[in-house]
């Protein structure tokens, strides 16, 4: 896996395919099915997040969330519940049955996204689960793959460079510890000929800005190098 899964579940086809197309937008693999009883006929064990509809068909969102709070190998998968029953038992019943999260229809597409993130977040089902310990780097958040050379930040994936992911491998892999500009090129550039400081410093600028909060993390100590502290 290199992606959050996330299992859209709603009888009404042109809200899950808005919410599918701007899921698949923010970077998630999406699954669309319309009714509860789809969900219990497939396998589902893999999704990291179910966004569920309540008032579908003979078994409701509610009913369905029942069945798989129940069920060891689904328990532990969130749920965000997205209802035109807006009213405070409603809240409040969905939340008792061990949903994440609860939005009321109509929503706005942005008040989603950010509640998926906030419940990713807290909840982080690893989406590296299938790959070796030791080819996965992580701080905090931050996670950085080496057999298939990807970047996620909180579980969003981050497009880097070549270089910018090799330099973030290198700092991370020597956490707490200031690297030299020169010890920065012979690992990153190797055999390449001319390779200025400038070119480091932008790399690493770059960089920061895309791994957001992270970024942070990534120092200058002047006269000496960079490196990546706790």
């Amino acid at each position: 896996m290199s992606k959050y899964k996330i299992l859209v579940v709603d009888d009404e086809e042109s809200l899950c395919e808005i919410l599918k197309f701007n899921l698949e937008k923010e970077g998630y693999e999406v699954t669309t099915l319309y009714s509860a009883e789809e969900v219990l006929s497939i396998d589902i064990t893999d999704m990291h997040l179910i966004i569920l509809d309540i008032m579908m068909g003979e078994l409701s969102g509610f009913g369905l969330a029942r069945i798989l709070k129940k069920r060891p190998e689904t328990v532990d998968i969130p749920i965000i519940f997205c209802s035109a029953l807006d009213g405070e038992d409603d809240k409040i019943k969905g939340l008792d049955l061990g949903a994440d999260d609860y939005i009321a229809k109509p929503y706005s597409i942005a008040e989603v996204m950010a509640r998926v993130r906030s419940v990713l977040r807290r909840t982080k089902r690893n989406v590296v689960a299938e790959q070796p310990a030791e080819n996965v780097i992580r701080f905090e958040g931050l996670e950085v793959n080496t057999l298939n050379k990807r970047c996620f930040v909180d579980g969003e994936e981050v497009q880097l460079t070549r270089k910018e992911f090799d330099i973030l491998t290198l700092l991370l892999t020597n956490r707490g510890t200031i690297l030299s500009r020169e010890q920065i090129m012979r690992q990153v550039w190797r055999d390449e000929v001319i390779v200025l400081d400038r070119t480091i410093d932008v790399n690493i600028t770059r960089m920061r800005k895309k791994l957001r909060q992270y970024g942070n993390h990534i120092i200058t100590r002047t006269g000496y190098g960079y490196g990546f502290e706790d």
